[in-house]
């Protein structure tokens, strides 16, 4: 350990302390005609309505080469400057020029307060000595990002994307003119780490993999009868789904699981994740996409709402004052026992400076012979065991609310990116344990009769690190209270009424909350979506 802080801090000093420079942001790709796997083509569709878009450069030269906003904001250079103040922290929503998000979608975000900071290796810790910090961050309670950098990592989109077919069915190809397509709405809240990068890519990319993994799913999803077991590899060959000729053992996988139709979309919205996790990953040199995000994405097609998050946002439906959670957080307290096991059956991972045991605090040398508590990756209580000397490696999770830890290291355990993420002064990656794939949640619109006051709210974790879904509520239902029903404009004024509530009041020692508690210091973005105003549900 010693020599590992000597290493790092004579790194440190001979690039003088100073962070590297931020190259200039390259324009992403936009391949035209990939396999499923490569980044999929441009929309053939017709346009995302006006005021709808993903995070995109600024237009000026300055701008562009450092910061970036979501292009539905339509920010001015001074905007832009504004939207970059850390001081002033300045709310920012889509403009009031009659061209709205779609189903009038509210949004609004700022950044986070500034704060002196210094650089680690992956990361930035606020203090005011570079070499002190740098020890204390080799211990478990160092964070990545735990200060934040000098621009706004969150990013947002909200598209209406159309889906033409890949084929038919029966394996013929389709016709331009024979069959129609399908449209999906799109929304999409990136809580970006270590760098804005891989949240600025997914803003812009992740969307068009969903769209490409629909495309075998165009006349499938239309058709009420059950899914086919097998699609046609080529034009005209039988199906697959036919089982009468096996025989023996195998007659035993005569009937066919029942697949529905919502599993489909689920399976198409696993799979987009992990294929842009893949474009990250080789992508991340030519295009200098550091660090990582967390996704949550909410895409409503044929009637139902489905809610994927990959991380710490949460998404949280309010429904005539009732709360229903659509999504949850996954951070080393709730996957415990999947990065255990991960640990357990793969120990090479943990590079023999882990454990994949969990104590209740670090072991030290001098219990070495003693019965401590300790649990492992089966178990959600507590038993005591002999402790041994593999026992004083770091914890695989330790530290316990938002002080929780991965290796030392980050707080989140699912996201897109970080592939070159490590373990501070040490070739370990983190990524292994660092899961892309999504938990998708599923809400028919159609089995409920909603009002204008019924509304979806997504959130990254600058929100609910100081606010609750009550409080959420209490404040949907006071600010939509005070406007029209048929206002578009009242799900604008509760978002940035939400942001504003978590962002606080400048005061003498800091942003405070009416409680006098510190307000929330990251990056806050925050949809509203109605459920139950514009758009129709058939």
């Amino acid at each position: 350990m010693l020599n590992r802080v000597r290493s790092a801090v004579a790194h440190l000093v001979s690039s003088g302390g100073a962070p590297p420079p931020r190259p200039k942001s390259p324009d992403l790709p936009n391949s035209a005609s990939a396999p499923p796997a490569a980044p999929p083509q441009a929309p053939r569709s017709p346009p995302a309505r006006a005021g709808s878009g993903s995070a995109a450069p600024a237009r000026t030269v300055e701008a562009r080469a450092s910061f970036c906003r979501p292009t539905f904001l339509q920010l001015s250079p001074g905007g832009l400057r504004r939207a970059d103040d850390h001081a002033g922290r300045a709310v920012q929503s889509p403009p009031d020029t009659g061209r709205r998000l779609p189903w009038s979608t509210g949004y609004a975000d700022l950044a986070s307060r500034p704060e002196r900071v210094c650089v680690s290796q992956v990361g930035v810790i606020p203090g005011p000595c570079l070499v002190s910090n740098l020890m204390w961050s080799l211990w478990p309670d160092r964070v990545i990002n735990s200060g934040k950098s000098r621009h706004n990592e969150d990013q947002a989109c909200c598209e209406v994307v159309y889906v033409e077919g890949r084929r038919s069915v029966s394996g013929v190809p389709r016709e331009p003119s024979r069959g129609q397509g399908l449209c999906f709405y799109y929304w999409g809240l990136f809580d970006g780490h270590a760098g804005g990068r891989a949240a600025e890519m997914a803003s812009r990319l992740l969307h068009r993999h969903i769209r490409e993994q629909l495309k075998d799913l165009v006349e499938i999803l239309q058709d009420p009868s059950p899914p086919p077991l097998c699609l046609p590899s080529t034009p005209g060959a039988p199906g697959s789904s036919d089982s009468s000729h096996l025989v023996g053992p195998q007659s035993c996988w005569s009937s066919q699981k029942e697949v529905t139709h919502e599993s489909l979309v689920v399976g198409a919205i696993e799979n987009a994740f992990q294929f842009m996790d893949e474009q990250m990953a080789r992508e991340r040199r030519g295009h200098q996409v550091e660090g990582g995000c967390c996704a949550l994405v909410v895409v409503y097609l044929l009637g139902k709402v489905y809610v994927a998050n990959a991380g710490d946002s949460r998404a949280i439906i309010v429904r005539n004052g009732e709360i229903i959670p659509m999504s949850r957080e996954f951070t080393p307290e709730t996957e415990r026992q999947r990065l255990q096991m991960l640990g357990f059956l793969k120990p090479e991972l943990l590079g023999g400076e882990f454990t994949h045991l969990e104590f209740p605090r670090r072991v030290q040398p001098k219990e070495l012979g003693q019965r401590m508590l300790y649990r492992d990756q089966n178990m959600t209580g507590w038993a005591y065991k002999k402790i041994e000397l593999e026992d004083l490696r770091f914890p695989l999770v330790c530290g316990e609310g938002k002080k929780a830890r991965m290796m030392a290291t980050i707080g989140v355990t699912r996201g897109l990116g970080d592939h070159n993420l490590r373990v501070c002064s040490s070739t370990l990656p983190i990524k292994p344990f660092l899961s892309s794939f999504p938990e998708v949640r599923v809400y028919d619109l159609t089995q409920y009769e909603h009002c204008p006051d019924d509304v979806l709210v997504l959130g990254t974790d600058g929100l609910w690190d100081v606010t609750s879904d009550c409080e959420v509520a209490a404040t949907v239902d006071r600010v939509l209270s005070a406007y029209e029903p048929n206002d578009p404009s009242r799900y604008t004024a509760l978002a940035q009424a939400l942001v504003l509530g978590a962002r606080g009041t400048p005061r003498d020692r800091g942003w405070r909350l009416p409680n006098n508690k510190l307000g929330s210091g990251d990056d806050i973005s925050v949809f509203v979506i109605p459920l139950g105003g514009p758009g129709s549900y058939s």
